[in-house]
């Protein structure tokens, strides 16, 4: 039984998919019964990496949803527009969709999957978070014997491969930045990853999966890099930690009914398994019950390992249609989606650990007076330690124990009335 793909774009990711459907010899025989029939480019003209007939290719890209004789559409132009519009027309003509495209789902995924369900077709998007990492299926399936708890993960390749290069070596953020953009690293508009906006969408996708909850984009807080500095991460070295742009998203033992998910920098313990996760490489660390913590590792990004997610899904689809003999039925663990909104607790309910740097005039009594601050709002101190001068201003760096977001704001509020305080230079949470 053959099945004919229709490929939405051919860029990094279009091209290292094509390669692998072209080249099947030594993988799994199931790509045996696979075919492009078509593939959506831009231009017609564009030199391509690979040889592929001159017939093959269109600009036409609705004719690729709309074609009768395709029967899985590979979406992988990115963006919002006109993806989500292409992948609906897909859906509506009865045609089963694989993307890799986390933006389009993490925003319009409802609507997607509802429209799916529908029609009696799969969407799957095992490559739109973590690359090549395995994690959308094993969420769905290894892993739905167990009770999620929290997924803590470093999901964005370019701003682990910033923090990387700026503590290995002293660099400052833009330096790296740029030198990340010269090396493709990161893109020529940085802002969706820089900003942890590329983050969120994978946070959201994930938990939406493993907690069995419809999660809003919006609601995800989202906080990015441009404002850690290499005196930040010396600093957290000092202390026992470096920083990593972390993406969280748990179900607090004390509240079972509010999610919380969260991006942000975060001074991790050196001794933790994500801390020693670099370049840009990508990492996602499960916890529930009965399995206890397990961690998925490997390239979150390219054209070989997101290349190969999406053919796992296109083989995943083939297999089941294959073993149902056509039949119209669609299995569940493959196609579930959540039916439940998801309530997320606003970020000055989350309970967490801080790290604070202040500069502060040379005067009696300053560590003191940021003691009291602290108490009154409730925040205890795990430690407070001057750590010396930068431009005649005592440097105090202060670590709190576990503290109510909202409490810890409101104390930092007041401490910047304090007259000995100049500068608050960083807050960072600490994992």
């Amino acid at each position: 039984m053959a099945f004919k793909i229709g490929l939405l774009g051919l860029g990094t990711v279009g091209s290292g998919t094509a390669e692998i459907i072209y080249n099947p010899q030594g993988r799994h025989p199931l790509l045996n019964d696979i075919t492009i029939a078509k593939i959506g480019v831009k231009s017609l003209n564009k030199q391509r990496t690979i040889d592929i007939a001159a017939e093959v290719l269109t600009t036409d890209l609705d004719s690729i949803v709309s074609d009768p004789d395709i029967d899985i559409v590979v979406e992988l132009i990115g963006g919002l527009e006109p993806a989500r519009t292409l992948i609906l027309k897909a859906i509506a003509s009865g045609k089963h969709v694989v993307t890799a495209n986390k933006a389009v789902i993490a925003r319009y995924g409802q609507e997607i999957f509802e429209a799916a369900k529908k029609a009696k077709v799969y969407v799957l998007l095992e490559a739109a978070v973590g690359g090549g990492i395995p994690i959308v299926e094993p969420l769905k399936q290894s892993l739905g014997a167990n009770r999620i708890e929290t997924i803590i993960g470093i999901v964005n390749g370019t701003t682990n491969y910033i923090l990387t290069e700026m503590t290995e070596k002293g660099s400052d953020f833009a330096e790296v930045l740029q030198e990340a953009q010269a090396l493709g690293y990161a893109e020529a508009d940085p802002t969706a990853d820089v900003e942890g906006y590329d983050a969120a969408d994978k946070i959201s996708i994930l938990a939406s999966l493993a907690f069995d909850r419809q999660v809003k984009r919006e609601d995800v807080y989202s906080e990015g890099i441009t404002s850690i500095t290499s005196s930040d991460i010396d600093y957290a070295d000092k202390l026992g930690y470096v920083i990593k742009l972390l993406a969280i998203a748990q179900k607090p033992a004390q509240d079972q009914e509010n999610l919380e998910l969260r991006v942000h920098p975060t001074l991790v313990e050196k001794s933790h398994p994500l801390a020693n996760v670099n370049g840009v490489f990508n990492a996602i660390l499960v916890e529930g019950q009965p399995l206890g913590q397990v961690m998925f590792y490997g390239p979150g990004a390219g054209s070989g390992p997101t290349a190969s997610a999406v053919v796992a899904d296109i083989l995943n689809i083939v297999g089941v249609l294959q073993s149902n003999h056509g039949a119209h039925a669609l299995d569940p663990l493959l196609s579930s989606s959540p039916e439940k909104p998801a309530p997320i607790a606003p970020i000055d309910d989350v309970s967490t650990c801080f790290y604070a740097r202040f500069l502060c005039a040379d005067v009696p009594g300053v560590i003191g007076h940021l003691g009291t601050i602290f108490g009154d709002f409730g925040v205890s101190l795990a430690s407070v330690v001057q750590i010396g001068f930068q431009d005649d201003l005592a440097e105090i760096v202060v670590v709190t124990h576990h503290v109510r977001e909202g409490n810890f704001r409101s104390a930092i509020q007041a401490i910047e009335d304090l007259e000995a305080i100049k500068k608050i230079p960083s807050i960072i949470r600490v994992l």
